[in-house]
This record gives structure tokens, C-alpha cells and sequence, in this order.
């Protein structure tokens, strides 16, 4: 039995990064060898096995053959004759297919390293474009390490245009897709992950409403950068630069696609997207399987994005109801988050990644006013039933006018327009 440590592990330390998770591949073994060692199996496609005392993955190396479409459709094969070069040809990516034996020594029989020091993700061997999955992989590595300046090699988008074009995407689950979607999402530059699949061809695949944004345009005053798709993107990095998390995220990444049903006679203008693009959004967390904090945040920052960024002007009514529909007297994080969405929409625009947004504050002083008539006196004063309801609504309506009113002695000037 030998063994190697391989992929992210073996990668991640050569770049000086910190490694969080090691996997090996183990040769001339069976799984016969492995359970008499101690190693408790878990692998259900392919026999992989927890190391009885450190819990690391140990799967042994195996070749597969591609018997099927989509992520599942591999026949794979284990044995003690599969070697140490066989288990690496069917790697991913060149700089995930090195291994290290214990004594330290690489094993690099595909040029990771050299991949590596030119700063380039390549495959390993045309059988990449076999399996979907790898399209995402790529993707989301592409948005990883794109702060140390790799790029994809041109063979290997090829590759990714030739499986998207043999319709193996459409073959991926969605469960798959919001998995590393969501991954990605979580890096410092997720807008790369959604332009390499875009620049294949797959985000049309997975997820049309969005690669409907490119070539949408939006009105140069409010939008320097102009292109909706381009501004989307900007928004998401915004949420990475400000480190929000990703609910935040998903609902920047999500929150125009109704500018793509704007009606092109009615271009750069896109009045009412707000509304239209609901349904769009729920469309797609309901395809995709995306969770539900998710799913509520991307639907009530897409419905209420346009109020937001306006809500200094709103009457104290008006303000009032804005707060309702969030439920933020029930539910404050969601206000919280939808001021963190909205603020990704006011920065994600070309020349106002720093722009002054009072809208967040001024917000959620409203909330702490209205939040702080207290509901208790309305009962002490004599109310009851359906009148509790209606009378703390008019004690918050007049607490927001004086608030309004007080914010108007101590008025800065008015944020840039965003709508």
C-alpha cells in the first residue's frame, strides 16, 4: 500500500496558501486492505475511506470511463494495478492533479507546477469536457485564484464551449449547480465565476435569466458602466469587498434581472423592473434548489431596491408600509440585510465604488423610531382587537413625521440617484 497526498492540499501549499483539507489516493491496495488497516468506508460511487485516526479522506486510485450523460454518467474502476499516473490523468486541472509521497517528493506528470508559476488553469486531458461539472469547477477556481492573476488557458474554454455545446450541461442537477454557485460567491472576486461561464456559453444554460443582462442598457446618469450585466457583476464584488455574506450576495447577484424583460422600445429606462423582475427571481431560486434565507432576501431586495434607494423622499406612510412588507418589527436582520443588498447596487456602478449611501442609516433610524412606540400604552389607553393594530400604526405614522421632520433641520445633501 502507498500512499499520496493529492489535489487542493498538495496545490494550496505550493501557492503558499493554507491548507484546510487533505485527500490521498492510495495504490496497490483493496478495499479489503484498507478496512483490515483500520480505515472505516464511506465512499458510495467509488470506495473511499476515513484514516482511523485523523479522519482524512483516503480514496483509492481509480480510472473512469464516461458511460452516460451528466455528472453521473462514469463507470469507474479500482484495483491494485490502477497507478499513481492513471488515479492523476483523470484529474480536472493540472495544478489539482500533482501528488506528494511522505518524504516530500512531487509527483507532476501533467505540468502543474510549471501551470502553477505561469499563473494558468488547464486540463489535464480532453476527457475534461466529458464531465459538466468540471465547467462549474473551473469556474468557480477561476474566481478563487483571480486575485493572484490566473487565468484560463484558451484550450481549455474551448473544451468548455465544445461540452456546453454537446449539451452535457444541461444534464447537471441543480442541488451541483447552487453548490458551487454558492462557493463562489463566497470568493473575493465572484464576478469572475459568472463571466467564465458566460464567456462559454453555460450561464445561458444554467441560468438564462441572468446571461440575459449582457447587452442590456441602463441610463449612462445613474449607470457610468451602462450594461446591465456589467453592473450586476460589480454588485456581487461589492458584497465581497464589504465582506457581507451570502444571502447578501445571492440577492445583489439576482435583484435586476428584471431589466432583461424591459421592452426595448423603452431602453435605457427599465420603469417597473423592480416588479418585473420578481417572478424572474423566484424562478430561479425555485430551479436551482437556493435556500430559503436566500431565496427572501434576493425576492424582498428586488421588490423594494427602488424604495430604498429613494427613501428619504417617501411620506411617513409610505415609509411605514416599506418597513411592514419587510416585517422588520419582527425580523431585523431581514432590514438589515436588504440596506446591505442595496448599498452593493449604489457601489456596484463605475465611479461610485465609494459613494456616500445615507439611505442604510436613515433607514434604519426609521425602524428604531417606529419601533419604539410602544405597543403596551396603545393596550394601557384603552384599545383592543383589530383597533390595537390601527392605532399603533398612527402612533408610528406621526413618530416618522417627526422623525422626518427633524432629519430634514439636519439634512446632508442628497445621495446620487441609483434607480
Amino acid at each position: 500500500m502507498k500512499i499520496h497526498l493529492v489535489g487542493g492540499a498538495v496545490r494550496d501549499a505550493l501557492l503558499g496558501l493554507a491548507v484546510h483539507e487533505r485527500d490521498w489516493v492510495v495504490t496497490q491496495a483493496t478495499p479489503e486492505d484498507m478496512i483490515a488497516a483500520g480505515y472505516l468506508p464511506v465512499g458510495k460511487d467509488f470506495p473511499v475511506f476515513l484514516h482511523p485516526k485523523t479522519k482524512d479522506e483516503h480514496a483509492l486510485a481509480r480510472t473512469e470511463r464516461k458511460s452516460g450523460r451528466g455528472y453521473h454518467g462514469f463507470t469507474f474502476h479500482t484495483g491494485p494495478e490502477v497507478t499513481l499516473e492513471d488515479d492523476l490523468l483523470r484529474r480536472d486541472l493540472t495544478i489539482n492533479a500533482i501528488a506528494q509521497d511522505g518524504d516530500g517528493r512531487l509527483f507532476d506528470p501533467h505540468g502543474g507546477q510549471r501551470d502553477l508559476a505561469d499563473k494558468v488553469l488547464r486540463h489535464v486531458s480532453p476527457s475534461f469536457a466529458e464531465d459538466p461539472v468540471r465547467v462549474l469547477r473551473l469556474a468557480r477556481f477561476a474566481a478563487r485564484f483571480a486575485p493572484l492573476g490566473f487565468t484560463v488557458a484558451p484550450e481549455t474554454m474551448a473544451l468548455c464551449r465544445q461540452l456546453v455545446e454537446a449539451g452535457e450541461v444541461d444534464a447537471l442537477v441543480p442541488e451541483r449547480c447552487w453548490q458551487e454557485m454558492a462557493r463562489a460567491l463566497m470568493h473575493d472576486t465572484p464576478s469572475v465565476f459568472f463571466k467564465v461561464l458566460h464567456a462559454c456559453g453555460a450561464l445561458a444554460r444554467i441560468v438564462p435569466e441572468l446571461a440575459a443582462l449582457d447587452g442590456v442598457p441602463q441610463r449612462a446618469d445613474y449607470h457610468p458602466e451602462v450594461d446591465s450585466f456589467v453592473h450586476t457583476l460589480m454588485c456581487v464584488d461589492v458584497g465581497a469587498r464589504e465582506g457581507f455574506g451570502l444571502e447578501v450576495r445571492t440577492a445583489a447577484l439576482l435583484h435586476d434581472l428584471g431589466k432583461a424583460a424591459t421592452p426595448m422600445m423603452e431602453w435605457p429606462s427599465h420603469k417597473g423592473h423592480d416588479a418585473r423582475g420578481v417572478p424572474l427571481v423566484e424562478r430561479v431560486c425555485a430551479r436551482l434548489k437556493i435556500p430559503t434565507a436566500c431565496r427572501e432576501i434576493a425576492v424582498h431586495h428586488t421588490r423594494e431596491h427602488l424604495l430604498v434607494h429613494i427613501v428619504r423622499e417617501l411620506r411617513p406612510a409610505t415609509l411605514l408600509e416599506l418597513l411592514e412588507r419587510l416585517d422588520a418589527f419582527r425580523k431585523p436582520d431581514r432590514l438589515a440585510r436588504v440596506c446591505e443588498a442595496s448599498l452593493c447596487d449604489a457601489r456596484g456602478r463605475l465611479h461610485f465604488e465609494q459613494c456616500a449611501y445615507p439611505q442604510v442609516d436613515y433607514l434604519h433610524a426609521a425602524y428604531q423610531t417606529a419601533s419604539a412606540v410602544p405597543v403596551q400604552q396603545v393596550i394601557a389607553d384603552g384599545f383592543a382587537g383589530a383597533a390595537v393594530s390601527a392605532e399603533l400604526k398612527q402612533r408610528r405614522v406621526a413618530a416618522l413625521t417627526d422623525f422626518k421632520t427633524a432629519q430634514k433641520r439636519a439634512s446632508t445633501p442628497s445621495a446620487t440617484r441609483v434607480c
